[in-house]
């Protein structure tokens, strides 16, 4: 899946090397505000400016509260439906800089990569789109309809920017014809089962809640502990809920999923991909056992991720909290999950708080010509290479346009292997430099392809 070296190739890499070095960690509103807070994205957009002079000079472009760029690349049609083309160039912290092998804000190339905080979450992806819209520009294409380049400044924390960009398509009654964003990547391996490369386009997403669990108590002194602590019966019904998970179900985006493999596959995983394809209720058993992602796949999912009580070493707490992360399975709603926590847990001095909570985005068509599209450029990047769909366990902005837009999908076009994936929010992450050429190839066949009226 590589692509040779070449001089388009190694300027790619030290754009997105000078993108890596300036540290756009997301921070709330409020912090943002200071200027020791703000001064990176002001750093970055002026870098944007330097970097990409043509789509500056060839666009309309602004801010939008607080931080997302839009630039409109005006079509030869102003009555056709604009494409969206999405990224985000905030990055999460790197709280471990001495675990890395080179420090994440140092932008450094080595070793066949671009090493940094952001290189695949999300500031590769966005440097290859715009690298592709400034190579066109400097050709004089100009596209049939409006390209909208969509940069959020906060995906990582509140996603305020990505949400305000949608709001303001939505409340001038402007759907787009595409939304693509960041997401699925180019796989080794999309299943525990399967090892065929593949282009994973997200089609939705998950919905997303969070909950906080809360039980309190007299307190008292440690050396007479009652029969059930405030701790004793919140662990209870952390347990409870770890015991009894959410039932499994295969979507039909699963199933779709697991058929475009099979027309491919051979030997073992082909007979599993038979087996699984012609039976939604056994796919939605087999991948609930498989645990991890597989299992992910088919349930919503509960991972309690904070937890607190108790103020002394001898002393009961009085008041005990959890947090919990949950995932929700598409076909689910944020009530009928809360509902099913009260059952799980079945005790009333568990308090339940709902702190956040976003449905399940609708599932986008693949037989569509938006879906043929993106897989025409994904087959003019990589040849050969499948597009399989799938819905995302994770958030980004684009499911703020799953509300008014029918068309909205999730690829970010860079190689991502498990071992390179595991590097994101976490520790050494980069990526190949040799795939960035590629990346731009995807853009340049993508936007070039974009239909007119008469298509």
């Amino acid at each position: 899946m590589g692509n040779d070296a070449n001089p388009a190739t190694d300027d790619t890499a030290e754009r997105l090397a000078r993108m890596l070095r300036i540290p756009t960690v997301s921070a709330d509103r409020e912090r943002r505000e200071h200027a020791s807070e703000a001064h990176p994205f002001a750093d970055f957009r002026a870098l944007l400016r330097e970097l990409y002079p043509l789509l500056h000079e060839h666009t309309e472009h602004e801010i939008i509260d607080p931080d997302g760029l839009v630039f409109r690349w005006r079509g030869t049609d102003a009555s056709l439906a604009p494409v969206v083309c999405m990224a985000h160039y905030d990055v999460v912290p790197a709280d471990d800089p001495e675990q890395w092998q080179h420090a994440p804000f140092d932008g450094t190339i080595a070793d066949g990569f671009v090493w940094g905080r952001g290189a695949l979450d999300d500031k590769g992806a966005l440097c290859v789109l715009l690298d592709a819209v400034e190579s066109l520009m400097s050709t004089g294409h100009t596209p049939p309809r409006d390209i909208v380049i969509a940069l959020g400044g906060d995906e990582e924390t509140s996603g305020v920017s990505g949400r305000a960009i949608a709001a303001s398509f939505r409340e001038r009654g402007e759907v787009p014809w595409l939304v693509l964003d960041e997401g699925g990547a180019v796989v080794d391996a999309p299943l525990p089962f399967l090892d065929t490369p593949a282009a994973m386009i997200g089609v939705a997403e998950k919905g997303i809640m969070t909950v906080r669990l809360r039980v309190r108590g007299s307190g008292g002194h440690a050396s007479a502990p009652p029969a059930m602590s405030t701790i004793g019966r919140l662990a209870r019904a952390i347990r409870r809920l770890e015991r009894k998970p959410f039932p499994a179900k295969a979507t039909t985006t699963l199933m779709v999923l697991l058929d475009t493999f099979r027309a491919q596959a051979t030997g073992r995983g082909a007979a599993i991909l038979g087996a699984l394809g012609a039976s939604a209720p056994l796919t939605a058993r087999a991948f609930a056992k498989l645990g991890g992602e597989p299992a992910a796949l088919v349930r919503t999912t509960v991972a309690p991720t904070m937890i607190e009580g108790g103020t002394a070493t001898n002393v009961l707490a009085p008041e005990a909290t959890a947090t919990l992360n949950l995932r929700i399975a598409p076909g689910e709603t944020v009530s009928e999950v809360m509902r099913g926590l009260r059952r799980r847990i079945r005790d009333r001095e568990v308090a339940l708080e709902l702190i956040a909570g976003e449905a399940p985005t609708d599932e986008s068509a693949i037989d569509s010509p938006q879906w043929r599209t993106i897989s025409a450029a994904v087959e003019a990047a990589w040849p050969g290479l499948l597009a399989a769909p799938y819905v995302m366990m994770a958030a980004t902005d684009s499911r703020h346009w799953h509300r008014f837009a029918p068309a909205v999908y999730r690829f970010a076009p860079l190689e991502m292997p498990g071992d390179l994936r595991s590097t994101i929010h976490a520790v050494d992450e980069r990526v190949p430099v040799a795939t960035l050429a590629r990346g731009v190839e995807y853009w340049r066949a993508l936007l070039i392809s974009i239909p007119g009226a008469e298509s």
